[in-house]
């Protein structure tokens, strides 16, 4: 199906028209037409696949035809957060003699994104992956090694990265296509995990990944994101340059342009929004429970009148106590230590009184479990001893560290925990004045886009560039903040913005202070073919949706909810919570054109944004996915408050959809945690909806399976069941309905659209049996199996999607289609088939 290619032939005469009579703003010479994206003809309708992606990231505008997004992870099947993956009972879809399998479909497709966690973010006793793509093996080694890059191009940095480069979780983004199928098993069981994947209607275009293939142009490109435009250039580009000056609830216009095209970069540089940078530490440190306590040796000066004994904690942990004994005497007493948050660390000093430790060069310190909320932690010790009045820094004792502790003769009994914690230092007063201008400005400055007469862009400005909560540095493939650059603060964005008329760029100042300084470059191009695609509707016009204000008990937060035709490319999430961070168990998930199962379910917040264990290494940035900022009261956030800034670019799993999108978000284990949330959403869309429900099909009712020539020798027995959906947990989508299940063939036959440009067929089954498989023919055409893999006896009901292709629907009025239980597999379930018809 050349969709776009003939699309954009039909108004190419049009649009050249348009083209030659528009000027002004950033006009430019037009450049000899290039070719339409995709070749001459126009390429395959589902858009770039594999590397190509990474590629032609001008092309991430277009609308594609014929695929999903979906994804397999570990959630809780019951609806809450207990099972997530701590207890792995989710984890598998099926246990083979190879291991786990967590992934799995018949049919093209493209696996997208891939990550895991446990724990803290050390994944070896995942044991080994392996992933099959039509039936070979294209990697067969150790999880860890794979995450850590020991496989060498393209499974590299950042493509992959581990726990010390995503904060705690660890992630292959290596776009594998397969024209087939797919599977991927672990060794042992991964506790956490997702898998994000796409699937095709059809294998057009389609070539098997290659593992041996190190595509290093889309590694360099990758590895210079956040500093450079990664799309390719494109012919006739010129920048308007703006000096920045707005007062209080005044806007500016920082750019026009009426020539058809893009914009292809937007930067700004903010001297009045500086980079405020807190002293950070990584330390490795333990925790013991009820019963225990550890012992060390540290060396002290002889001559002391005393010694000071300090010890770093992680405060999230309140009311730690311990007692202090020193060569077999009471010494003092560790805590009761306040519970903090924000990511701070906390130290408590133990004064060691003279008549234990003079004439000695070291003693034996013993600490005893009291009393704690949960436990104690320990991450080093510091020995300070007084002499003549003065102190001097005797020992150090490292917690978790092997030479520090066998040094020291570091022993610990009811051990409970151990593990990696970045965290910061409090700012002076100085800091934190020079931080709170800074948000203002990244708050209060909103970024306005217009494309062809609508407003499609409207968001806070740092949150638009990737930091919510501060000037902090980003590096993603998309955008990136230069925090450090000479002059101020430098705001980068490089999403491509196609428009088939004109565009114009606005700064409106919300703050409270006077932008009196900083400059705007808009840069656009002309684009014939960039300008047909969106004026076709074969192409998105780029979009960022905020919101703001606080989380409502039960009620998830929405990323995106809206109608018509588009793609969510990602999002950035600027949050305000408890200082236990508890808002950060929220799931995420993504219904699509009005099916009630998602297909996207994740297992916690900061797992969605690829990372684990609430960010255990502290702040960092990566090209698709990044906590840049983290704060607590004492570096820049309010009172008992925590504020956590993230992003997730969805590039290869971006999420199309035809007719809706909802995506949302949990807010705690089941909407339960309060949690003030601002958030901007990247997508490309328009108003038209490309997918209508033509026909639906009730099974089990006499007068709708007549109408629809439903037959089979064998139809099972009419059984009613009363069920639930998956997704929310608080407030499940309920259907008490019939459903048959079969092991015989069926068939029956739908209504479509004669000019259709390919069929899903959304199927609503009882999920209680898992790995449901059945072979497809429509209209006597063989078509891929449809596997459905998933299983869940507490909530029953599923919806599922089988995508058939515009080869074997095009010119029809209708479609039989039969299909085949397998033999080896479940009966067939089925409560209705409906069949929801794609135009051009």
């Amino acid at each position: 199906m050349q969709r776009h290619g003939r699309i954009r032939g039909g108004i190419a005469a049009l649009l050249a028209v348009v083209t030659a009579l528009a000027t002004g703003g950033l006009a430019a010479a037009a450049p000899e037409a290039p070719e339409p994206r995709g070749g001459p003809d126009g390429g395959s309708a589902k858009g770039p696949v594999g590397w190509d992606t990474y590629r032609q990231l001008d092309r991430l505008s277009d609308l594609p035809a014929g695929v999903h997004t979906k994804q397999f992870s570990s959630f809780d099947r019951t609806g809450g957060n207990a099972h997530d993956g701590f207890d792995g009972k989710y984890s598998c879809l099926r246990t083979t003699a190879a291991g786990c399998v967590i992934a799995e479909q018949a049919g093209a497709g493209e696996i997208g994104a891939i990550w895991f966690t446990r724990d803290e973010g050390n994944v070896s006793r995942t044991g080994r992956i392996t992933i099959e793509l039509d039936g070979e093996k294209v990697v067969d080694a150790p999880l860890q090694d794979l995450v850590d890059g020991k496989l060498g191009a393209p499974f590299v940095s950042p493509l992959v990265a581990n726990a010390d480069q995503t904060s705690g979780g660890v992630v292959v983004e290596v776009p594998m296509p397969y024209r087939e199928s797919m599977r991927i098993t672990t060794e042992h069981n991964p506790l956490f995990h997702h898998v994000s994947y796409r699937t095709f209607a059809d294998a057009e275009g389609v070539t098997t990944f290659d593992p041996d293939d190190p595509a290093n142009d889309v590694v360099a490109t990758l590895r210079a994101a956040g500093t450079a435009d990664p799309k390719p250039a494109v012919p006739g580009a010129r920048t308007q340059r703006t000096g920045l000056a707005l007062a209080p609830g005044a806007s500016q216009t920082l750019a026009r342009a009426d020539r058809p095209g893009l914009l292809t970069e937007l930067r700004l540089k903010l001297p009045q929004a500086p980079y405020v940078q807190p002293r950070s530490e990584t330390d490795d440190g333990r925790a013991y429970g009820a019963g225990g306590g550890s012992e060390f040796t540290v060396a002290i000066d002889p001559g002391n009148e005393g010694v000071r004994l300090t010890r770093r904690y992680d405060p999230i942990i309140a009311n730690q106590v311990a007692t202090v004994y020193v060569d077999g005497r009471e010494a003092g007493t560790w805590g009761p230590t306040p519970q903090a948050g924000g990511g701070l660390w906390g130290e408590d000093s133990v004064e060691l009184p003279a008549e234990l430790t003079a004439g000695k060069s070291e003693i034996t310190v013993r600490n005893a479990f009291v009393s704690s909320d949960l436990d104690v932690n320990e991450f080093t010790y510091w020995a300070d001893s007084r002499v003549g009045g003065e102190t001097r820094r005797t020992d150090t004792m490292d917690v978790g560290d092997g030479a520090s502790e066998t040094a020291h003769g570091y022993a610990i009994t009811a051990p409970n925990w151990q593990g990696v914690r970045t965290y910061d230092y409090p700012l002076g007063d100085g800091e934190r004045a020079e931080l709170a201008a800074a948000q203002d400005v990244l708050q209060g400055l909103r970024l306005r886009a217009t494309f062809d007469g609508e407003r499609t862009v409207d968001a806070p400005l740092g949150e638009f560039f990737g930091s919510g909560h501060a000037t902090a540095p980003v590096r993603a493939l998309m955008y990136g903040i230069d925090a450090e650059a000479a002059g101020g603060p430098v705001l980068s964005s490089w999403w491509p913005m196609p428009f088939a008329q004109n565009a114009k760029v606005e700064l409106y100042n919300g703050s409270d202070r006077a932008i009196t300084s900083g400059t705007a470059e808009v840069t656009a191009a002309p684009s014939r073919a960039h300008a047909q695609a969106v004026a076709s509707g074969d192409a998105g016009r780029f979009r960022a949706t905020s919101h703001a204000g606080p989380t409502v008990p039960g009620e998830s937060w929405d990323f995106l909810a809206t109608a018509g035709t588009g793609k969510f490319t990602g999002v950035t999430h600027t949050m305000t919570g408890e200082l236990n961070r508890n808002y950060l168990e929220g799931d995420e998930r993504v219904y699509v054109d009005g099916a009630r199962t998602p297909q996207l379910h994740g297992t916690g917040t900061e797992d969605f944004y690829q990372s684990g264990w609430y960010f255990n290494r502290g702040t960092y940035t990566q090209p698709f996915n990044g906590n840049p900022t983290h704060l607590g009261p004492p570096t820049g956030c309010a009172v008992d408050r925590d504020c956590t800034g993230t992003y997730r670019l969805m590039i290869h799993d971006a999420v199309p959809f035809t007719q809706a999108i909802d995506f949302d978000i949990e807010h705690g284990f089941v909407n339960d945690k309060q949690a003030d949330y601002s958030t901007t959403a990247y997508w490309y869309g328009e108003k038209k909806t490309t997918g209508t429900k033509t026909d639906t099909l009730d099974v089990g009712d006499p007068r709708s399976e007549k109408a629809h020539g439903y037959a089979s020798d064998a139809p099972g027995d009419v059984t009613e069941l009363d069920s639930v959906f998956e997704g929310d947990a608080e407030q499940p989508r309920r259907l008490t309905a019939d459903t048959r299940a079969t092991k015989a063939p069926v068939s029956f036959t739908l209504r479509v659209d004669r000019g259709s440009a390919g069929v899903e067929l959304r199927r609503t089954s009882d999920q209680a049996a898992p790995y449901q498989r059945a072979a497809v023919r429509v209209d006597g055409k063989q078509l891929p199996d449809w596997l459905q893999p998933l299983g869940n006896a507490e909530r029953r009901w599923l919806d599922d999607t089988y995508q058939i292709p515009a080869s074997a629907t095009a010119g029809k009025r209708e479609i039989t289609v039969t299909l085949t239980p397998a033999a080896d597999a479940p009966p067939w379930s089925a409560e209705s088939y409906e069949a929801h018809t794609l135009r051009d």
